[in-house]
């Protein structure tokens, strides 16, 4: 018999730009539509970052980032105005205030209606499902950037963030909550069908090809990340500050409306109906200090995207053995590594996003050493299978926790 979770949405945030090196914003598509859950006053309430269902997520920063952290002057004169909408399969919230909230609001929706439309893998409408049932084609302006990035962090990562890796979640039943444990012969048949070097993508001419029958892309996993990007160019296009919830991912520009920064509460991992962690290890340290805890540590922020990836977010039990739906993409399995949550704090939602993914698959030390890699470009907060919590110091001043602090230097 087979037990199916699937976790609620939490309001999270965090914010985006390009692979390592961000490239400034994706090409100006039209905008679109979309709303989410936040706290809508202007006190220090705390904002649960998680996920819902789907994906993590974005937003972007260019040399205009500094422009994030000023404040209005007349700030306080302003409501907080908030505006909820159902889309990419969780529910979301955006929140701003300025003299012309009320129309970035509007365009916000409009926006992330509109790429939701165009990049649901599981949406036969959509560009991205039109591509994998005719094995690729020509490409909008925002599906031609997130293949071109998505395939440049599979190659960052050693092929942790795989696109490609579709059919296989759809075997194990992840994408349309139709849970099964296939063979081990159905993923050999299927493994050859993964790896992003089998996309042939001509990025000046906005075309993609798939080289295997069968090949299929899910780019559920950055999506999140580039709407909440393209949100943060319609709030800055309209001289308006806030924050915005895509289910999870979160990212603010500017501070609250008192002038003080937002604050990001980590959800802790989910317990399960036994009210028990199966995530951590069974002779696992940490797991006493996380009993009753909501959340890990908050994270006090007015510019980034805070996004946070783990296995705990959905999955399914099946004769005591629990499967999460991140998988790794060289074995065909839910990851083994040891990590159960991951979140990335970043300038860049899109990087963010895929990165939440693809720390989790590669496990704490390899984690760790691209981060000291790349540490000018996002920060990470990580918890393992011992329940030990690491945090990357480029955030030391920013995030509290009352758990023991393992910081990664």
């Amino acid at each position: 018999m087979i037990q199916v979770i699937k976790k609620g949405m939490i309001v999270g945030m965090v914010a985006a730009s390009v692979i390592f090196t961000g490239c400034g914003n994706a090409a100006e598509p039209a905008a679109g539509s979309s709303a989410a859950e936040a706290n809508a006053d202007s006190g220090a309430a705390e904002i649960n970052t998680g996920s819902s269902a789907a994906s993590s997520g974005t937003a972007s920063a260019d040399e205009n980032t500094e422009d994030t952290v000023e404040t209005n002057s007349d700030a306080e004169n302003y409501e907080l105005l908030t505006r909820e909408v159902f889309a990419m399969d969780t529910y979301m919230t955006f929140s701003a205030y300025g003299e012309d909230a009320e129309a970035a609001l509007d365009e916000a929706e409009e926006e992330i209606l509109r790429l939701d439309q165009l990049l649901a893998a599981e949406s036969e409408d959509s560009e991205v499902a039109k591509l994998n049932q005719n094995g690729g084609g020509q490409l909008s302006d925002d599906t031609a950037y997130l293949i071109e990035r998505s395939i440049a962090l599979n190659q960052e990562t050693d092929g942790a963030f795989e696109i490609t890796v579709y059919p296989v979640k759809q075997a194990w039943g992840f994408t349309d909550e139709n849970y099964r444990i296939p063979s081990d012969e159905e993923l050999a048949e299927l493994l050859p069908l993964v790896g992003s070097e089998q996309l042939e993508l001509d990025a000046e001419n906005k075309t993609v090809a798939y080289q295997k029958d069968g090949m299929k892309i899910d780019l559920g996993g950055i999506t999140k990340g580039y709407a909440s990007s393209r949100l943060t160019d319609i709030f800055m296009k309209h001289d308006v500050q806030g924050m915005i919830n895509l289910g999870g991912n979160v990212q603010v520009y500017g501070p609250k409306p008192d002038g003080s920064d937002w604050r990001v509460a980590i959800q802790a991992p989910e317990r399960t109906e036994e009210n028990t962690l199966p995530w951590l290890s069974q002779a696992a340290s940490g797991s006493a200090s996380l009993a009753g805890l909501d959340y890990i540590g908050v994270l006090e922020t007015n510019s980034q995207a805070v996004i946070t990836s783990g296995g705990y977010e959905r999955y399914f039990e099946k004769d005591g053995v629990y499967y999460h739906h991140i998988i790794d993409p060289k074995t065909g399995y839910p990851s083994d590594a040891d990590l159960v949550s991951v979140t990335i704090v970043s300038e860049d939602g899109t990087l963010a996003d895929g990165l939440s993914t693809s720390m989790f698959v590669l496990g704490l030390d390899k984690a760790s050493e691209i981060w000291r890699a790349h540490s000018d470009e996002f920060d990470m907060i990580l918890m393992d299978t011992d329940g030990n919590l690491y945090v990357t110091e480029g955030i030391k001043d920013q995030f509290t926790s009352d758990l023991e602090i393992h910081w990664i230097e």
